[in-house]
């Protein structure tokens, strides 16, 4: 039973971690009045550039860091018709997610032999080393360090966003954009910022997938998880903390997913399989009406306009 029940508590920590970073991203964005739809994307962007730097220098770390800065590179793309040429975000969003995976696998042919996946590649650490409580059930609660990270980056987002100045900005920006403006906030440059930084964590949450999870970037590495994180930002009503709550709940989904598929009871894999995106619609339907979000959040800010 005791196991089991860390077991549970592993894989809802693995598979929950991309989504915090995705969640994050969303947040940040959102808090400062750019709706971002294309974290999916951006995910993908990052997984795939994250495993092919792990590969060709065999340093997982580095495909770290290179993961979030494409990430941030895609979300540049998103700050400028967003916020520069004032677009539609949503339609931007969508337009990241449908071309943000056609990069990924174009550059993946050209690099690996017209493949279509990388080959496997060096993976991070995990938190207690291998090898770590072997012949004790807690060998089933070795996690990776990227839940660290996860963990980390939600705190320090929660620091800057209730206890630091730049936070009250950032939230001004995203409520009373006008309002920011006349008190000397540099509204645009704010949300430039937050969206870089959102399109860096998302970058995160790719690597976390093909450097912790699957150790390799395909076609379906990522699979919808950014638009769970999306859910997770709507069901955390856009807070850090409340995010990183939603994304424990969806990884539990997806732990139930394997645990319960797996033999322990007997349920169809393909119903199993469906748990995480089922639960995404019924949250979806259950809370959006009553999570409120930025006021100012998708409408582009146009000084001098009320």
């Amino acid at each position: 039973m005791l196991t089991n029940l860390l077991l549970l508590i592993g894989i809802t920590l693995m598979y929950s971690t991309p989504l915090v970073f995705g969640a994050l991203g969303g947040v940040i964005s959102e808090r400062s009045g750019v709706t971002n739809i294309g974290i999916e994307g951006m995910m993908m962007v990052g997984a795939f550039t994250a495993s092919a730097v792990s590969y060709f220098t065999g340093n997982p770390w580095l495909g770290f860091v290179a993961a979030g800065i494409a990430g941030a590179a895609v979300a540049l793309l998103h700050a400028v018709a967003s916020i520069t040429f004032r677009a539609d975000q949503t339609i931007s969003g969508v337009a990241i997610n449908l071309l943000a995976p056609g990069i990924a696998l174009f550059f993946c042919r050209r690099l690996f032999n017209n493949a279509a996946m990388t080959p496997p590649v060096a993976t991070l650490p995990k938190l207690f080393g291998e090898g770590a409580f072997v012949g004790t059930p807690f060998a089933s609660l070795n996690v990776d360090i990227t839940v660290v990270l996860g963990l980390l980056a939600t705190v320090i987002m929660w620091f800057v966003f209730y206890k630091t100045k730049w936070g009250l900005h950032i939230r001004a920006v995203g409520e009373h954009p006008a309002a920011a403006d006349t008190l000397g906030i540099r509204v645009e440059l704010t949300r430039y910022v937050c969206v870089l930084l959102s399109g860096m964590l998302a970058g995160f949450g790719g690597a976390s997938v093909t450097l912790a999870i699957v150790s390799q970037f395909t076609q379906i590495s990522i699979s919808g998880q950014g638009f769970i994180a999306l859910a997770a930002v709507i069901f955390g009503k856009w807070k850090p903390q409340g995010a990183y709550g939603a994304c424990l709940l969806f990884g539990m989904a997806q732990a139930l997913t394997i645990l319960l598929g797996g033999g322990v009871i007997a349920v169809p894999t393909q119903i199993m399989a469906m748990l995480p995106y089922v639960l995404t619609i019924v949250i979806l339907v259950l809370f959006v009406g009553r999570s409120a979000a930025p006021k100012a959040d998708g409408v582009p800010y146009i000084k001098g306009a009320r």
